[in-house]
């Protein structure tokens, strides 16, 4: 296992972004977590399936009609049942909370595509179906210490890496300026943000949040090639008449608000 592990990789718009991994510890940590919250859900449902289906069984023996056949239906059902909320657990929440569940948040990781971008529906999804056979002789847990990337079988498949979210710096947080909250009242009149996709927002966000620590020409280059995408992507017809970065301020605040 690499203790400490980073990794880097630049997004289509030529962010650069680095991370470090997760690790055994903070997963085994945040699975902990989860299943303690699974487990709750899943001794309610057993119980209301359990009163629901002597209610039922009682019905059918009083018709004698399939009472033989009932109790092995019940019992599919409800296996059926119990995996669905198991797996639909994970898949809900790493879909909703870009890449977290309660437990993840807890531990303050959370997972993201191999390119750095978050998860979608496919990649929770996938995920979520080969957790057993992760979890199968603790297979999982083997290939995250032995592996480069601290991958399991779901993340393989998925194509995903599990990282430490990032903590509060000076340059992980940034204030929107007067003139992008002036400017955000215009936008919502001359653009159409619904077009902006939550992968597009990801990588503004990630701008705003890392611009500090760039070098100024670096800087400058990529708020006007991120300016000039937006522009394109929200339907503008020409380029807004205010500095890229206060455009792409208004653009979070619009997003972030969902005015639109």
């Amino acid at each position: 296992m690499h203790i400490f592990n980073r990794v880097k990789f630049r997004t289509p718009e030529s962010i650069e972004l680095e991370f470090t991994l997760a690790g055994i510890g903070n997963r085994a940590w945040a699975l902990l977590i989860d299943y303690l919250v699974l487990a709750v859900i899943l001794v309610v449902c057993v119980f209301t399936w359990v009163t629901i289906s002597g209610q039922l069984t009682d019905f059918w023996q009083s018709q004698d009609t399939f009472a033989s056949q009932l109790g092995l239906w019940l019992i599919a059902i409800i296996f059926l049942t119990l995996f669905g909320i198991y797996a639909g657990y994970f898949v809900f929440f790493e879909t909703l909370w870009q890449g977290q569940t309660p437990g993840k948040r807890f531990a303050k990781i959370r997972v993201v595509r191999d390119d750095g971008r978050p998860i979608g529906l496919a990649q929770a999804t996938l995920r979520a179906l080969l957790r057993p056979l992760d979890e199968f002789l603790f297979m999982g847990a083997f290939l995250i210490m032995f592996s480069r990337r601290e991958k399991r079988l779901g993340d393989w498949a998925a194509g995903t890496i599990v990282i430490e979210s990032q903590t509060t710096t000076a340059s992980a947080t940034f204030t929107i300026s007067e003139q992008a909250r002036s400017f955000y009242e215009e936008l919502l009149d001359i653009a159409d943000l619904s077009q902006l996709l939550p992968d597009d927002f990801a990588v503004i966000r990630e701008y705003l949040q890392r611009r500090g620590a760039m070098a100024l020409k670096s800087r400058v280059a990529l708020a006007s090639k991120l300016t000039q995408q937006v522009t394109a992507i929200i339907n503008l017809d020409k380029l807004p008449e205010v500095a890229p970065d206060v455009f792409l301020e208004a653009v979070y605040l619009a997003y972030q608000h969902k005015e639109f």
